[in-house]
C-alpha cells in the first residue's frame, strides 16, 4: 500500500538521502514557496505540496547524475504515492534525463520556482539585510541577465516555467519573492 507522507515524515526521509545544510535549506525553501502558492491554488492540498517541495531533490546530493531519474526508484521502494513520485520527477523534465513533463498547477510551479528560488538566495545573500525582506524584482532581473552569477541557476528553466504558468518572468520573480518572504525567518533568506 502507497502513502504521501505527512511533512515530518518527509523531513525525515529527506535526512535519510541528504546530510548537506546547503540541501536540507533548499528543501525547507522550496516546501515552503509551495506551500505558499498552495494556499492560492489548491488550499485541501496544501500539506501536498509542502511535501513535494521537501522531497523534490531526494536524489540530488547522493545521485546528482541520475537526478529526477534515481528517486523515482527510492520513492517507489519506500512505497510513496505515485502522485508524489510523478510531481517531484516532473521538476526534472528536459534537463535531466526525465521526460515527465510539468502538467498541474503544482508541477509547473515547482518546474518555474525550484532554480528561481537559487537565484533570489543568491540575490538576496549578496545585499546588506542578506534577507529578501528588501528585495526587489529589478535587483533580481539584473542578475539574472548575468548568466555568470548564481551560474547553476538555470535561466532557461526559469523562462520555460513562466511560459508554462502563463506569465512574465517578472511576475514569476515577483511572485517568489512574496513567496520567499512568507517563510519562517530561521530559513535565512
Amino acid at each position: 500500500m502507497t502513502y504521501i507522507p505527512t511533512c515530518d515524515q518527509a523531513r525525515e526521509i529527506l535526512k535519510e538521502y541528504n546530510k548537506e545544510a546547503f540541501h536540507l535549506k533548499h528543501a525547507e525553501i522550496v516546501s515552503g514557496v509551495m506551500r505558499y502558492f498552495a494556499k492560492q491554488y489548491a488550499p485541501e492540498e496544501e500539506e501536498f505540496w509542502a511535501v513535494v517541495g521537501l522531497l523534490h531533490d531526494l536524489d540530488f546530493e547522493q545521485y546528482p547524475e541520475e537526478h529526477c531519474v534515481k528517486q523515482q526508484q527510492i520513492m517507489r521502494d519506500l512505497n510513496l504515492d505515485e502522485k508524489l513520485i510523478r510531481a517531484t520527477a516532473s521538476h526534472g523534465w528536459g534537463c535531466t534525463g526525465v521526460d515527465i513533463q510539468p502538467q498541474s498547477q503544482m508541477e509547473k510551479i515547482l518546474f518555474a520556482t525550484d532554480e528561481l528560488t537559487g537565484l533570489i538566495g543568491a540575490v538576496a545573500i549578496m545585499r546588506p539585510s542578506k534577507s529578501v525582506d528588501d528585495l526587489e524584482v529589478k535587483s533580481v532581473r539584473k542578475k539574472f541577465k548575468t548568466p555568470s552569477f548564481a551560474a547553476g541557476c538555470s535561466r532557461e528553466v526559469i523562462r520555460k516555467g513562466a511560459d508554462m504558468l502563463g506569465w512574465e518572468v517578472d511576475e514569476l520573480i515577483e511572485r517568489t519573492i512574496a513567496a520567499m518572504r512568507s517563510l519562517n525567518p530561521q530559513a535565512g533568506i
